[in-house]
């Protein structure tokens, strides 16, 4: 796993290791800045994977908003697509725990470990916002 935070980088490979059928794992901030993510994927596709996701959330927020309780929460989102299964889940304040699996992969159980991650550790996989700087301001 790539992270700056060497803490965290047994755990999503811990993650896989338990999970039949997982191929890669990333935690990304809900913006889709990558925070870390397992050995296999390079960094370009960590980048790639991280905007898919956040796409992805940003989407079912919305959803949420007009077709739920309006409160734009989003528990998780599931895409099945020729070859693999992505699952998105919220993971701490500002974050999402993503994780790619084979099309063979039990989406039961790869949500339901998925979730035991979240509600572990979830307090160490929070993204802050990122704030836009102000034109003609310095930052130090």
């Amino acid at each position: 796993m790539q992270t700056t935070d060497n803490s965290l980088t047994w755990l999503l490979q811990n993650l896989l290791d338990r999970t039949p059928g997982t191929r890669h794992a990333l935690v990304l901030s809900r913006d889709g800045l990558k925070l870390c993510w397992t050995e296999h994927l390079t960094l370009d596709r960590a980048d790639q994977l991280s905007a898919i996701c956040s796409g992805i959330q940003a989407l079912a927020q919305g959803a949420s908003v007009e077709f739920g309780n309006g409160s734009g929460g989003v528990r998780h989102s599931m895409t099945e697509f020729h070859g693999g299964l992505l699952f998105i889940i919220e993971a701490g304040q500002g974050a999402h725990l993503a994780v790619v699996a084979a099309e063979d992969a039990d989406p039961g159980v790869v949500g339901h470990q998925m979730t035991e991650m979240v509600e572990q550790i979830g307090e160490h996989l929070r993204a802050e916002p990122r704030h836009a700087a102000v034109p003609g301001s310095t930052t130090s």
